[in-house]
């Protein structure tokens, strides 16, 4: 609840329930291992009629061997196991885009904050971005993608510090989240490195933060009203016994340019 997106997120899901007539209990696990089993096992099913869970630390097997019958929708980028209704962004296309949009502004050493190990959200993030990079006839250069232990602000801020010590620096950057390019252009600021003069930065999430930010922070934002009714109306549906195939459904979202990457004028 720490992360605004997840927070927006959770608000946007106790209106839209209200709204249904349910009541939203919220169980934050932290993306802890144990804390999500004892989600998946059912310790708490005797006081919920349903789950709406995002899971971190879970395989999609572990998921799939749940022992509990309670009704779940499944949100989020990682892998997940068939036979659950699942929602999520397309963050291979998102993640294009985002990395597309830099470079139609005339950049060409664009950079990404936010790389993984492990298949989920930030690898599918980079995905979109290696795609975009090809398609503009670009190299993947492993010295401009930056891994960080969290997506927290630190990590954005310590992850354009890496990057604008390059011999090289580059003039644009994607970061995975919102919050790391609220870092990194705390980063940029600190080093007397303009935005978006020399370094255009784009984020992900759509958090209310990037709007207020200064320069205003351009994101991919999905729509978490859409996320949020659309996860409870499959598990009302399967509250109420719908026993028709799963459903995999993506969320609709919007590249919102702000200052931080349009305040310069495309160069060829």
């Amino acid at each position: 609840m720490d992360s605004p997106y997840f927070a927006e997120l959770a608000a946007k899901v106790t209106s839209e329930a209200a709204a249904m007539g349910f009541i939203v209990l919220l169980d934050a696990t932290g993306g802890d291992e144990h804390a999500e089993r004892v989600v998946l096992e059912g310790m708490r099913s005797h006081v919920i009629d349903g789950v709406i869970f995002s899971p971190l630390a879970l395989s999609a097997d572990e998921i799939a061997g749940r022992d509990d019958d309670l009704p779940m929708v499944l949100l989020g980028e990682r892998p997940t196991p068939t036979g659950y209704d699942h929602i999520a962004v397309d963050s291979v296309a998102a993640g294009r885009a985002a990395t597309r949009h830099l470079l139609t502004l005339g950049r060409r050493r664009v950079a990404a904050i936010g790389r993984e190990t492990v298949r989920g959200t930030a690898s599918e993030r980079l995905r979109g971005y290696g795609q975009a990079l090809r398609a503009a006839g670009l190299a993947y250069d492993p010295e401009l993608v930056v891994g960080v232990p969290h997506f927290e602000r630190g990590d954005g801020y310590a992850g354009m510090q890496q990057l604008l010590a390059l011999p090289s620096p580059p003039d644009a950057v994607f970061c995975f989240n919102d919050l790391m390019a609220v870092g990194a252009v705390r980063a940029c600021a600190e080093a007397g490195v303009r935005v978006p003069e020399d370094v255009a930065v784009i984020g992900f999430d759509g958090i209310a933060e990037t709007r207020y930010a200064n320069p205003s922070i351009s994101t991919i934002s999905p729509d978490l009203t859409h996320l949020a009714r659309r996860a409870l109306e499959m598990l009302v549906s399967r509250i109420d016994g719908d026993t028709s195939p799963s459903q995999e459904v993506a969320v609709p979202w919007t590249l919102v340019a702000r200052e931080s990457t349009t305040g310069r004028v495309a160069q060829a």
